[in-house]
């Protein structure tokens, strides 16, 4: 090498903040340390948000057991030796090593889009809401993926009591106490059953409402809910949601909601104000922008090493990724999209990624699937473990143990536990806080021109003809 000559440092392009994305660029910091501080390796991560969003504990934010801000991991604190992007790659041409993509800053700068080359790629970009075209779905439907839709979420249906207390027209009452869950997932039980839960004791407060005003429909398409704790957990899930009068429909679909009335395929019309969408996920739409080779589901076609299928030096996994599940039965299915495989998949991408810049031999991603916990509201639960079948507190307790133990930092694992301790030490909290979706309502309020005087009084108020 020429004396005086600069090496560029190798870029790492990891596209993604979620699971995958943290993951990766957690252990690759820790694994490239060295070529880190000697500016021979950059990690780069580009991500919506500064934050990774722990989706498990979802339900309970909603509900109120978790303050939102400790169901997320602040990326900047824990990715301290990685350069931090807030923005969305809007297109990757890896043949050139290019992605094209925008930040905060783009609109304010006007100088458009810019052009980030790399020298290694990993795609987490993770999935989206799988919406269908039904009619009012756009303009009603609430979605339950990212901690501002629950929050969200949790103050429309305490707003709802509210409007339902203080109303004189009936009909108005029953749309407002009508709640419909679409999706028989993990999104949409436990979401339903946390909120459920939470409804029911807020009604406690209210003279005029009681719990059996309430109304909780869950609508699934399926024959069953709950698919990954088995069919015996699915029923006895069925049976538990039932008994706390939730109305479950299985094999129906929600034909339309215009109107604030939600059709379903039986022919039930429901009058409602409130629609939650849990129906499914797809690959995040970036991957569409890519000249990577994809499977019939939109997702990265990917090989047990974890790099993408004939492209070398891309790497890819969760649910952007279709990586075949070398424990399986059947060769060539792929592993499910799933939190679990997900952080396993992370760790080994890295280890992986760290070896090729080494030169040392790659090693294959393979986990059995250990059993699935879900939760059904406060001491309740289903889970089916290791080839154990857990119900009620047993199976809610090993949720909770299950899901703190995967919650990433100390920090958050001790803020989650104290916030636990303290809820079961005090009351529940049930108060609405939807002005923070319109922060600046009332100051607008207050620097609006006051309202011009009723015709014919003047500036004093009085009126100018008797004067």
């Amino acid at each position: 090498m020429p004396h005086g000559t600069v090496t560029e440092p190798a870029r790492i392009l990891v596209v993604g903040g979620g699971y995958v994305g943290m993951y990766t660029a957690l252990r690759l910091q820790r694994q490239l340390r060295a070529e880190i501080a000697g500016g021979a390796v950059e990690i780069v991560v580009v991500t919506p948000d500064p934050y990774m969003t722990y989706q498990p504990f979802l339900p309970e934010a909603a509900a109120g057991s978790l303050s939102p801000r400790h169901v997320v991991v602040p990326l900047r604190r824990v990715l301290d030796r990685c350069r931090l992007l807030i923005g969305e790659v809007e297109s990757i041409d890896h043949a050139k090593r290019a992605a094209i993509l925008t930040t905060l800053a783009t609109d304010e700068e006007g100088a458009g889009p810019v052009a980030l080359t790399y020298d290694e790629l990993v795609l987490a970009p993770g999935s989206v809401s799988r919406t269908l075209p039904v009619p009012g779905l756009a303009e009603h439907g609430i979605g339950f993926k990212t901690v501002e839709e629950a929050i969200g979420l949790r103050n429309h249906v305490l707003e709802q009591l509210d409007i339902a207390s203080s109303t004189r027209d009936p009909a108005l009452r029953d749309a407002a106490l009508t709640f419909v869950f679409v999706g028989g997932g993990y999104a949409g039980v436990e979401a339903l059953a946390e909120l459920e839960d939470m409804a029911r004791y807020a009604t406690r407060y209210y003279h005029n409402i009681r719990p059996e005003d309430l109304r909780w429909v869950l609508v699934e398409a399926a024959g069953r809910i709950l698919p990954e704790v088995g069919d015996e957990m699915g029923r006895y899930a069925i049976r538990e949601l039932r008994g706390r009068n939730v109305d479950v429909r299985l094999d129906t679909r929600l034909d339309s909601c215009e109107d604030r009335v939600a059709v379903l395929s039986d022919g039930t019309r429901l009058p409602t104000r409130t629609v939650v969408w849990t129906a499914g996920v797809k690959p995040a739409p970036v991957l569409a922008a890519t000249d990577l080779p994809r499977d019939g589901r939109g997702r990265i076609r990917c090989t047990a090493h974890l790099t993408v299928d004939g492209a070398p030096h891309a790497w890819a996994a969760g649910d952007a990724a279709a990586v075949p599940d070398v424990t399986a039965k059947e060769a060539g299915t792929p592993c499910a999209p799933n939190a679990q495989h997900a952080v396993r998949q992370a760790k080994v991408l890295a280890e992986n990624l760290a070896a090729s810049l080494r030169g040392r031999p790659l090693k294959e991603y393979a986990h059995a699937h250990a059993g699935s916990v879900a939760s059904l509201g406060l001491h309740k639960g289903v889970a089916h473990v290791y080839g154990r079948k857990l119900k009620g507190y047993p199976a809610w307790f090993m949720h909770r143990v299950y899901h703190l133990s995967r919650m990433p930092t100390a920090n958050r694992k001790a803020r989650v536990l104290a916030e636990w301790t303290l809820s079961g030490l005090f009351k529940r909290e049930v108060v609405s806080l939807g002005s923070l979706e319109h922060p600046r309502a009332e100051f607008e309020l207050a620097a609006a021109p006051p309202p011009p005087p009723p015709h014919g009084t003047g500036p004093a108020g009085n009126d100018e003809a008797s004067s």
